[in-house]
């Protein structure tokens, strides 16, 4: 037989007259001894010694008001009990309602387990989180169910799902209110906690959550472990926003009547699942780092951190703390692989090795991955932010300070990780200075750094980078790239302006004019001979250099060409000494920097010409 839970009087009070053991009236032992006989015909009614599932009819489920007055007579029974014990501690009478009392109890394990098991699609973190957060509060049993007539009318607004939902709870509430009321919390417990356990751990199961050992996902390729990194992502976003906030929710629901209970309750259905589910990230932040692991690195990291307010106040007691820790955990580790990784990846810049100089002048590679890269990482500021806040960059004093003038103030949060970037940008502009002096010609260098730096500001320009370093960084380097197509100009182009005479429109000799139209014809040629199998894959850019070339050079040819054409007429081999027309000057420039290598002389390449006016009609 149970123990009895009712306190006992303390030694002091036997010998004292207290109002507990004054004579009981014949006529108040009379209205206990009715309240047990009551009891016992509706406790009695639902007891069956059948425990089979198939003969099984739940109380709370066919008759409501049957369901509320079975928990009253549970009630009404222990008054009785206070009463007898107080009266007689040995009581028949007592020893009766005891026993009633343990067939009430059996009953609601029942109750309690069957409603567990057969509303689980009602009960499942889903429709509990949804509705929690529909309605405010969840009615009482006494007070919302004695009818369902009573609760649609109440309850017209939510779903039926939502509805079956609420019934359910209000139910277990109800039962485990009373049982633990009872003495018999252990008993409610027990089950609450089998039952919902499974259900979490199936639950993890179909999210793809396994539990695998860091000495297992470090012998795992990439390719498998960043499949098994996408289906964490989703996993921990339904974990914590559905399935743990779910089963918090109607845990503090179920077992309001005691902070202990339901804290225990949490604890042990979810703290094993939590913990598998936060120590793979860290598993995987410490496997070997490289570059390419970075972007799914920061995944993990953005995906913890943004759901840390609710998984901060889901897992708040005490006893779940563990799991707190293990998150912590995942994050520091998380967070130094993205510093390490950084690290290598300046490393990488600087270490590059390639000897061989680009065709034409071109993008170089190394330009190419590093600004994606960088591009890449201005998508995640906000978290790169938080990781980089507390890593100075010690390089920073080597660095021009007018290289950092940004619209970032040192209050905004972003500053730190705007510094980073900023500085592996330049470290690939040191880089591209070096590769820049593997060509032979300068002229060609500059229209290769004009080229790079051109790619890096359009990088720049149409990413997330445009805020990380501002408009002023911009503008600086813009002004750079022009510097470069300035010094190629003046270097590619400048035997051809000298060619020509200082004054195009002087008058001179016959013979004087013949020598500049070869030296001319001599050094045009050669320039575009050159010139056209480089490239300059910036239309913009490329337009703005045609030009630039185009006003220094026609106006100056066109004037000499006037000048002395008709004075030459007469002269015999005209065409070999006047290779050139002003109009043809626009047509031979249009050729340049498309990469075509046109070879021989300018003056056979009128088809050339008029590919190029085919190409710019098209």
């Amino acid at each position: 037989m149970r123990t009895i839970f009712f306190r006992a009087p303390s030694p002091s009070s036997s010998h004292q007259t207290s109002p507990s053991r004054a004579p009981a009236s014949p006529l108040h032992e009379s209205m206990m001894d009715e309240t047990i006989s009551n009891a016992d015909s509706v406790i009695s009614k639902w007891h069956s010694d059948d425990s089979s599932i198939a003969n099984y009819t739940s109380l709370f489920q066919s008759n409501r008001l049957e369901a509320k007055r079975f928990l009253s007579a549970i009630s009404d029974l222990q008054r009785a009990m206070h009463f007898f014990v107080n009266l007689d501690s040995t009581s028949e009478k007592l020893i009766r309602s005891q026993n009633l009392m343990q067939l009430a109890m059996k009953r609601l394990e029942r109750e309690f387990y069957h409603i567990l098991s057969s509303n689980r699609e009602y009960l499942d973190p889903e429709s509990v989180s949804s509705h929690v957060s529909a309605r405010s509060s969840i009615s009482d049993f006494e007070d919302d169910r004695a009818s369902e007539d009573e609760f649609g009318a109440s309850g017209e607004s939510v779903s039926g799902v939502e509805r079956e939902s609420e019934l359910a709870m209000a139910d277990l509430k109800a039962i485990a209110d009373c049982m633990i009321s009872s003495g018999y919390g252990k008993e409610c417990v027990k089950i609450y906690k089998i039952v919902r356990k499974s259900i979490v751990d199936e639950s993890l199961y179909h999210l793809g959550v396994e539990r695998s050992s860091y000495s297992q996902i470090q012998k795992m390729d990439w390719e498998v472990i960043e499949r098994k990194i996408r289906i964490w992502l989703n996993a921990v976003k339904a974990s914590v926003k559905t399935l743990f906030y779910g089963e918090r929710i109607l845990c503090d629901h179920v077992f309001s009547a005691s902070d202990s209970i339901r804290e225990s309750c949490f604890s042990e259905i979810t703290k094993e699942g939590a913990l598998s589910l936060f120590v793979f990230p860290e598993h995987v932040a410490r496997c070997k780092k490289t570059p390419e692991k970075m972007f799914r690195i920061l995944d993990l990291y953005g995906s913890i951190s943004d759901l840390w307010p609710e998984f901060d106040w889901i897992f708040s007691f005490e006893s779940t703390s563990a799991v707190i820790s293990q998150a912590t955990s995942a994050l520091i580790r998380l967070g130094e692989a993205v510093r390490t990784m950084l690290s290598d990846f300046e490393g990488a810049i600087q270490k590059d090795t390639s000897k061989t100089p680009i065709r034409g002048g071109g993008v170089h590679p190394l330009t190419r991955y590093v600004m994606n890269y960088i591009s890449f990482l201005s998508d995640y500021s906000e978290i790169l932010s938080v990781i980089v806040a507390e890593w100075p960059l010690t390089a920073q004093s080597s660095m021009p300070e007018s290289y950092f003038a940004s619209p970032k103030s040192d209050d905004d949060p972003t500053s730190a990780i705007s510094l980073r970037l900023a500085w592996l940008v330049l470290v690939l502009l040191c880089k591209l200075d070096g590769r820049a002096a593997l060509y032979k010609d300068a002229s060609l260098s500059y229209i290769f750094l004009a080229n790079n730096l051109q790619y890096v500001i359009n990088k720049v320009r149409t990413s997330n980078l445009r805020y990380l370093l501002g408009d002023d960084w911009i503008g600086k380097h813009e002004a750079k790239t022009k510097q470069y197509a300035s010094s190629y100009e003046r270097m590619g182009w400048s035997k051809v302006f000298s060619s020509l005479p200082e004054n195009p429109s002087a008058d001179i000799s016959p013979e004087k004019a013949k020598e500049y139209f070869k030296k001319f014809n001599s050094a045009f040629e050669d320039a575009f001979r050159k010139q056209t199998s480089w490239v300059v894959p910036d239309h913009k850019l490329q337009e703005e250099i045609k030009l630039s070339i185009a006003k220094k050079l026609e106006p100056v040819y066109k004037a000499f060409y006037e000048k002395n054409r008709a004075r030459l007429s007469r002269e015999p081999g005209l065409d070999s000494v006047v290779r050139f027309a002003p109009d043809d000057m626009g047509n031979y420039l249009s050729d340049l920097f498309y990469g075509t290598g046109v070879s021989g002389s300018a003056s056979s390449s009128s088809s050339s010409s008029s590919h190029s006016r085919g190409r710019r009609s098209r």
